[in-house]
Order: structure tokens, then sequence, then C-alpha cells
């Protein structure tokens, strides 16, 4: 059996299989497949198969190579152009670290053909409820009289630190909304857009380094 006919019945297996999404994008309103939620079932489907995955990264790509361990040899290659995490305020190995994160799990789920949200369909951020304002102190109208054009970046930026928080970067996250340099009505506006958990996650850090 050749290693591509191996490869798609590794990928028939695992979509045989019950996978829950454990990572949630509390901004867009979607959930996403982590490293976590996958990545043990194909080892365990490709172990059957006799096939091997095997990362590596290049300077401008990167490479997910997939080996057929049989006498028959064979492999395949999935690649990525290499990118930047671009986090701001963190030092290079804490920015190497998200790009290799986010790049690894896009070439796996690229290989077994894992179905994802469709990250450029167009969705309506979640506004917080009123519960979750009232925690807030009643912050429902801060920043509402900024430009529009301000309120998108700063949703934006909502956005990226919960996606850091959520991939364990919360220092990351942490530097990356320092490295803004908000005013304070800006601040609060992209608190607005935060989960709990992620404030609860950053505050804690923030009070441990404090506290140092």
């Amino acid at each position: 059996m050749s290693v591509y006919k191996k490869l798609m019945a590794a990928r028939l297996e695992l979509q045989s299989r019950k996978l829950n999404k454990s990572g949630h994008n509390k901004f867009a309103g979607y959930s996403y497949f982590e490293l976590g939620d996958f990545l043990p079932a194909v080892q365990e489907i490709f172990a059957k198969h006799e096939l091997c995955g095997v990362i590596s990264y290049g300077t401008e790509i990167a490479r997910l190579t997939i080996v057929d361990m049989s006498e028959n040899g064979g492999s395949i290659e999935v690649t990525s152009p290499m990118s930047s995490a671009a986090l701001k305020g963190c030092h290079e190995v804490q920015n190497l670290g998200a790009v290799q994160t986010y790049i690894r799990r896009y070439l796996w789920v690229a290989a077994m053909e894992i179905v994802e949200h469709d990250a450029l369909d167009s969705s309506k951020p979640i506004e917080p409820g009123l519960k979750e304002v009232k925690k807030q102190g009643g912050l429902s109208g801060i920043g509402n009289d900024l430009p529009e054009e301000t309120k998108e970046v700063l949703k934006d930026y909502a956005a990226q630190a919960t996606e850091m928080v959520t991939a364990g970067e919360v220092e990351a996250a942490i530097a990356f909304l320092r490295a803004q340099q908000l005013e304070t009505d800006e601040r609060l506006y992209v608190d607005r857009f935060l989960d709990s958990k992620v404030r609860s996650a950053m505050s804690k850090i923030f009070n441990q380094k404090k506290a140092a």
C-alpha cells in the first residue's frame, strides 16, 4: 500500500471518530480544534498504519513530513509559509513559540483534512451580556464615543489577547496589550470584549509579577 493510500485511510478513520473542539473564540463566537483535541488520535491511527509525522521549521517554510515506516517507504510533505506572531513587547522566544504552535496546528489540520471554522467568514462579534457588563461595573457605555475605526482595532486587540490566553500565552497577552499604550477609555473598551476567565488568568499573572 502506498503512503498516499495509508494517509487516506488514516483520514477516513479520524473522520469516523468523535472529536470535541475545546478551543473557543469568545470574540467571534466559534469553536476550533486545539492540538490536544485531535493529535493523540492521529498518532494512534498513524501507528496503526505505520505512518510517522515529523515537523520541521525553516526560515521561510514549515514542513510536516509524513513518512511510511514500512518496507515500501515513501513520504508526503505538507508545507506552510512561516509567519510572525507580531506579539509586540515580547522577546524572540515568545514570538517563536507562538508561531510554531499555530503553524504546527495548521499543518496537521491541512494534512488530515480536518474541517475548521472559516476565519474569513463574516461573523458578528458577540457583545457581552447585561449580566457580564454589570460585573464589570457598568462598562457598556464606556468607549462608545470612540471613532468606529478605533473600536474595530480595539476589538481586534481583545480577540488577539483572548487567543493568546487560550493558547496558554498569558504573559504574551499581557505584554501585547501593554505595548499598545492604550488610553484609559480604550483599555476599558477592550475589557468589554475579554471573557471573565481571560481577565482572571491575566490578573493572576499580573499580580504574581507585581508581588515578585
